[in-house]
C-alpha cells in the first residue's frame, strides 16, 4: 500500500474518514482469486457495512477486524437471476420475482408483496423487483401459460394500466416481457418506459423480424429465454432470434423515446441482452454455442426455474397447472424436467442459476470469467444496476461468493453477511 497514494485519496479531515472510523467490522477476504475488471487475478476484497470499500482508503487509519482465508478459491460477485418462478417449494404466481401470466386481479394483490427488497440474513437475497411474464403474448407461442389469461391492448397505455396498475409497475415491477406484434403493444412501448420506468422484453412471440426490430428501435432491449417460445430462425425472416444479428450495428440512438428515464433506456442503442435457459433441454448445447458466438456480451443465463426446483421428482402446481417432474421418457435422452401434466410442454425448469453456469462453459467453452460474468454483470447491466450489483468494484453491495475452479460454489455473503443453514432466519 502506497502512503503517498493513500494520502492522495485520503485527508486527514475528510468526511471519508469519519465514516470509516464510525462503521461498522471491516472485513478482509485474503488469498483468492478475485473476479474484477474482466480478469481473474490475485488480490484481496475488503468490505465495510455492506459495502465492498477500497483498502487504500484504511491507511494510516484502521486494518481489518476480520480476515477470511479463501484457499485460492475465485471470489465473484453474487449470482442475479432475472427469471425464476419459484424453488423450493414456493410459486411466486401465489405465494411471488417472475409472475407468469395471471388475471388482473391477482396482478393487483401480489405485485405490491414483491417489490424491491434489500438482500439479509432474514430477508434472503436482494429483490430487485419482478419480471412479469405476460399476459400480453401471442397465444400461438404461450408455452406454458393459461391461454384464458393472455390478451391484447387495442387501448395502449390504458389496457396496461387494467391489467397491472400502472401504479405497481412503477413500485414493483423490473421488467415485463411481451409479443410486441400483439395488437397494441408495439407502440405502448414508448410509454410504459416513460410513464413506468421499467424495462420490455420480447417473447412469447412469432415476431416478424420487422416488428422485433421496431420493437428493439422502441426500446426494447431484452429477449426472453431465447429460441424457447418464439418464432424459430429463417434465413429470410430471422424474427426475434435475428436481432442478434444486429446488436452490434450503428443503431440510431436518436430513435429511443426522449423522455425514458428508467436506467435501462440509458445504456446503447446498440445494447441487446437475451436470456438463455441452460440446462441442455430447452436449448441444444449447440444452439447456446451459436448464440454466444453470435452476441456473447449479450449473453444472460437464466433458470425459468418453477416451485419444484431443489426438490425430488413428483407432481407440483405452476400458477393453476399441474405439473409432472421426472424423467421424461418421451423426450430425446429422457432429461429429468418440469412438463405440465400430460404432456412433454416444458413448464419451466428445476435448474439452479450456478448448475447454467458451469453448463455454459461446457457448451461454448469460453472462459471462466465469460461464464461467470453471463449470470453476474450481464443481468446486472441489463437492469442499469452494474454499480452496485454482478460487480466487485469499490462501491457496489457486498453480495459475494466463493467458487471452486469447477464452479462450486463454497460461500455465500448477503451484503457482507456469511449465509449459512445456521445464520439465514427467514421469518
Amino acid at each position: 500500500m502506497s502512503p503517498t497514494r493513500a494520502t492522495r485519496l485520503l485527508s486527514t479531515s475528510s468526511p471519508a474518514k469519519q465514516a470509516i472510523l464510525a462503521g461498522g467490522p471491516i472485513t478482509q477476504i485474503h488469498n483468492c482469486r478475485v473476479l474484477r475488471g474482466h480478469a481473474i487475478e490475485h488480490d484481496d476484497v475488503w468490505f465495510q457495512d455492506g459495502r465492498i470499500i477500497n483498502p487504500t482508503s484504511l491507511y494510516g487509519l484502521r486494518g481489518p477486524d476480520i480476515r477470511i482465508d479463501a484457499h485460492n478459491m475465485i471470489v465473484a460477485p453474487g449470482l442475479i437471476d432475472v427469471q425464476l418462478n419459484g424453488a423450493f417449494g414456493h410459486d411466486f404466481s401465489h405465494d411471488c420475482d417472475t409472475i407468469d401470466d395471471s388475471m388482473p386481479e391477482t396482478y393487483h394483490k401480489v405485485l405490491p408483496h414483491i417489490g424491491k427488497r434489500p438482500g439479509s440474513l432474514q430477508n434472503g437475497a436482494e429483490s430487485l423487483g419482478a419480471h412479469v411474464e405476460g399476459p400480453f403474448m401471442n397465444p400461438k407461442k404461450k408455452g406454458a401459460h393459461e391461454l384464458a389469461c393472455l390478451r391484447a391492448a387495442p387501448n395502449g397505455l390504458a389496457d396496461f394500466d387494467m391489467c397491472y396498475g400502472l401504479e405497481n409497475l412503477r413500485k414493483y415491477v423490473a421488467y415485463v416481457t411481451v409479443a410486441p406484434e400483439v395488437d397494441g403493444v408495439l407502440d405502448a412501448i414508448p410509454d410504459l418506459m416513460r410513464k413506468c420506468n421499467i424495462g420490455i422484453s420480447q417473447g412469447h412471440s412469432v415476431a416478424s423480424h420487422q416488428i422485433a426490430s421496431q420493437a428493439w428501435k422502441n426500446g426494447s432491449r431484452m429477449i426472453t429465454h431465447l429460441f424457447n417460445a418464439m418464432a424459430g430462425f429463417h434465413h429470410r425472416d430471422p424474427g426475434i432470434v435475428g436481432l442478434l444479428g444486429a446488436a452490434d450495428d450503428n443503431a440510431d440512438t436518436k430513435q429511443m423515446p426522449s423522455s425514458v428515464s428508467h436506467e435501462l433506456a440509458k445504456v446503447s442503442a446498440t445494447t441487446l441482452f437475451y436470456g438463455l435457459i441452460c440446462d441442455g433441454i430447452h436449448v441444444h448445447p449447440n444452439t447456446v454455442r451459436i448464440a454466444y458466438n453470435s452476441h456473447p456480451s449479450g449473453a444472460i443465463l437464466v433458470t425459468d426455474a418453477m416451485g419444484a426446483m431443489g426438490l425430488p421428482d413428483g407432481q407440483y402446481t405452476l400458477g393453476n397447472m399441474s405439473v409432472d417432474v421426472g424423467e421424461q421418457a418421451g423426450m430425446e435422452n429422457s432429461p429429468r424436467a418440469a412438463v405440465i401434466q400430460g404432456t412433454t410442454t416444458l413448464a419451466g425448469s428445476i435448474v439452479t442459476l450456478i448448475e447454467c453456469v458451469r453448463k455454459f462453459r461446457e457448451f461454448t467453452q469460453c472462459s471462466l470469467v465469460e461464464a461467470i460474468e453471463a449470470a453476474t454483470l450481464h443481468p446486472a447491466q441489463m437492469l442499469g444496476i452494474e454499480k452496485r450489483k454482478g460487480t466487485l468494484e469499490f462501491g457496489a453491495d457486498a453480495d459475494i461468493i466463493f467458487l471452486t475452479d469447477d464452479l462450486q460454489v463454497e460461500r455465500v455473503f448477503v451484503r457482507g453477511q456469511l449465509a449459512t443453514p445456521e445464520t439465514v432466519k427467514f421469518p
